[in-house]
């Protein structure tokens, strides 16, 4: 059964706006691993053109961008997972990527539809809010900046408007000494594709103390999210004696898990958060040391 009539690639923005001007039933489609799925199964309304972003360069770069490092929409995750660069400057972005879906769907997916389907849980999302990224955002107008967290509105809705604004990219700051990020999760045993939940954390540790952190936690909400209250207390502890007793104590006053028949009940997420905090935590103190040389 075909589910599309017509199929476009662009090789500009400029392109690109006018086949949505043109085009009144129309999706922008990059991996395609959740649209054309939704669209086989009607959980999303079928489309008469798809419009393939994957060859535009604004969406395909990975580069350092003076201070920051721009990782495009369309680059795969494959690709995002295995980057040098990634590696150095964004090591949960790289760790997270490199666990979504199998093999094949890393092949085609890509970051930009990851943070895009908005699911609270999305692994990219979670890892690239705490690296404190913002996205671009393209219009007809021009580009601009959007912190991550601006761009969800509830569970599988992104606050974009639909056929005027696309995501291009995403910029993470380049990695100083001291510094240093990580992502775990538990998955089911069942091999579905659903976190039970998943966590990553950056910080910087200056002198014998944490000067900063944040800890993406997913899914803690409706949508993506990190957890203020749980990076103000990690902030000024010492990394060689991190008071997990606080911190689990925070991190259950502050974060509100809900039992999902496909995940898994509250009380059991309430447990795995305080494995993946340590865990995530100690990996981040061992890396920010061995970043500064120590």
């Amino acid at each position: 059964m075909t589910i599309w009539n017509s199929y476009k690639i662009p090789h500009t923005l400029t392109d690109l706006f006018c086949l949505l001007d043109e085009n009144s039933s129309c999706s922008i489609v990059a991996g395609g691993t959740d649209l054309l799925l939704e669209i086989q199964q009607g959980h999303h309304p079928p489309v008469d053109t798809l419009i393939d972003v994957t060859r535009l360069p604004e969406l395909t770069s990975l580069e350092i961008r003076t201070d920051r490092l721009f990782i495009g929409a369309a680059v795969p995750l494959k690709l995002v997972a295995s980057s040098p660069l990634v590696q150095l400057h964004a090591r949960a972005l790289s760790e997270s990527t490199g666990q979504i879906g199998g093999p094949q769907v890393r092949a085609v997916g890509t970051l930009g539809g990851n943070v895009g389907h908005a699911l609270p849980a999305g692994d990219g999302a979670i890892s690239l809010l705490a690296l404190d990224a913002c996205a671009e955002v393209a219009t007809r107008a021009g580009c601009r900046e959007v912190p991550l967290a601006e761009l969800y509105k509830g569970p599988g809705e992104t606050a974009l408007k639909r056929r005027e604004e696309v995501i291009t990219g995403f910029y993470v700051k380049t990695m100083n000494p001291g510094e240093a990020s990580a992502f775990s999760r538990i998955m089911r045993p069942q091999g579905v594709a659903l976190p039970v939940l998943n966590m990553a954390g950056w910080l910087s540790l200056e002198g014998n103390e944490i000067k900063a952190a944040r800890i993406g936690i997913g899914p803690s909400g409706p949508t993506p999210k990190h957890s203020v209250e749980l990076e103000k207390a990690i902030q000024g502890m010492a990394p060689g004696s991190l008071d997990f007793g606080k911190l689990f104590t925070v991190l259950h006053d502050t974060v509100k898990f809900r039992s999902s028949p496909l995940r898994a009940s509250s009380a059991y997420r309430d447990q795995l958060a305080e494995v993946l905090l340590k865990r995530v935590l100690d990996t981040c103190i061992h890396r920010a040391i061995e970043n500064r040389g120590e």
